[in-house]
């Protein structure tokens, strides 16, 4: 496979876009909304957000961005497995990131440094998460005689 025809945008990817800016939005609110009101910690505030955006997830990538016709039994493990890697990788750097770099705005008040690290996760984990879906779960095989 070649690496950088992958890494090429295509419908695929605008596709995705799409379904990760609803998916972004409604993870993001339950995430901040979890650990601002609710008072959760960062890991499970994460979690709990990426876990319910990660249902839709699979449904509509499957069948709106990739038109994919992995079968469920085969592609939900590897779904699951692309989403943990993805997650634990993301936030594990981003909250490393939000505790080297200073960030003006959270010296001021204006935005916590685990409000930092969420924002700067779902960025990382959307584009790894692509890359993971698009190579390793709803991949194109071909078939015999196509």
């Amino acid at each position: 496979m070649n690496v950088f025809k992958t890494l090429k945008p295509d419908k695929s990817f605008y596709r995705f876009l799409i379904v990760g800016i609803i998916n972004t939005v409604t993870g993001l609110s339950i995430m901040l909304s979890l650990l601002n009101w609710f008072g959760w910690s960062y890991w499970g505030a994460t979690f709990t957000g990426n876990s319910i955006g990660a249902v839709f997830s699979y449904f509509l990538n499957r069948s709106f961005t990739f038109h994919s016709s992995v079968h469920p039994l085969e592609g939900i493990p590897k779904f699951i497995i692309v989403i943990l890697v993805c997650y634990f990788l993301a936030f594990s750097v981003a909250g490393a990131i939000s505790l080297i770099i200073p960030f003006p705005f959270s010296a001021v008040g204006f935005i916590s440094r685990d409000e930092i690290a969420v924002i700067v996760g779902s960025g990382l984990y959307t584009f790894s998460n692509y890359l993971g879906q698009k190579v390793f779960v709803f991949r194109r095989v071909a078939r015999e005689g196509n």
